[in-house]
């Protein structure tokens, strides 16, 4: 058992030295926004921007072509106030629309299907100002509740489950989480000012990280994770260890600020605010 468990750890680390990228070559630019803030991709290659300049969500493919644009200032369907973060997946995608204190779903092409909004009359499942948004792969929900400085996790069914680094989290408290991401093997993982403070799937805290940089925005796709603290991009492959949350760097010498980034197949997708920024990976 021991020479299989030593086979395993062997393969998982040529597999993963495979994947790091060795070299990056800019290949181009895509995209015009007013001021970009998030940015996401799902298995097709789809790639979602929130602009909170315009409040807009706009749905292009990896040519840059616009597939489709909604939104505008507003409260009703189809429109926002600041959409703070949005998430994409094979069927749907989703959006936290922070100044109207609510959850936009819809499907892959931007049909609207619902809207998820607080509950004001359970302190327990109340949020406010949501920032962040994404679904496990069991499809659960989980959402930035940004007014009260925790995650709130929701099933399938929209029914209400847990807080995550609420007040009774004891040393995994969140004191000022502003993003937040659920990495392949499903750890939450929340940026909660120069720390990262890692959540299994159930809640519990396993882990807080003390970072020599401060990130403002955190990208899980697929086996990689990006974070950025505006100027770098820091990566990660493969599967989270405890024991050893290494982290590599890009230095790209990008004049305009890094709001977002993101890895798909062999290229990085860098969001600026006013378009996307993409690299091929050489190994």
């Amino acid at each position: 058992m021991i020479t299989v468990k030593i086979y395993m750890l062997i393969l998982l680390f040529i597999f993963s030295s495979a994947c790091l990228p060795q070299k990056l070559i800019f290949q181009g630019q895509i995209g015009s926004f007013n001021f970009a803030s998030s940015l996401s991709i799902n298995s097709s290659g789809n790639l979602y921007v929130a602009d909170t300049g315009t409040n807009e969500i706009i749905e292009l493919d990896t040519l840059g072509n616009i597939l489709k644009t909604i939104g505008g200032f507003g409260r009703k369907e189809l429109s926002f106030d600041l959409p703070d973060d949005v998430f994409a997946n094979t069927l749907n995608v989703y959006v936290a629309d922070k100044n109207n204190d609510r959850i936009q779903i819809f499907d892959k092409d931007l049909n609207f299907l619902s809207s998820f909004k607080r509950n004001e009359d359970n302190s327990d499942n109340f949020f406010r100002y949501p920032t962040g948004i994404a679904v496990s792969n069991q499809g659960d929900l989980f959402i930035l509740d940004s007014d009260n400085a925790r995650i709130l996790k929701y099933n399938l069914r929209g029914e209400f489950q847990f807080q995550v680094g609420s007040y009774d989290a004891g040393d995994y408290v969140l004191s000022n989480p502003i993003k937040f991401a659920i990495s392949e093997d499903q750890k939450i993982i929340v940026i909660d000012q120069n720390n990262l403070i890692i959540f299994d799937h159930f809640g519990n805290g396993i882990k807080k990280i003390s970072l020599d940089f401060e990130p403002v925005n955190i990208n899980s796709t697929f086996q990689s994770i990006c974070l950025t603290d505006g100027e770098k991009i820091f990566y990660r492959f493969g599967s989270i260890d405890e024991a050893d949350f290494s982290l590599g760097t890009f230095d790209l010498s990008i004049e305009e600020e890094i709001m977002d980034a993101l890895f798909f197949n062999t290229k990085l997708y860098i969001l600026t605010p006013q378009s996307i920024l993409i690299y091929q990976s050489i190994e």
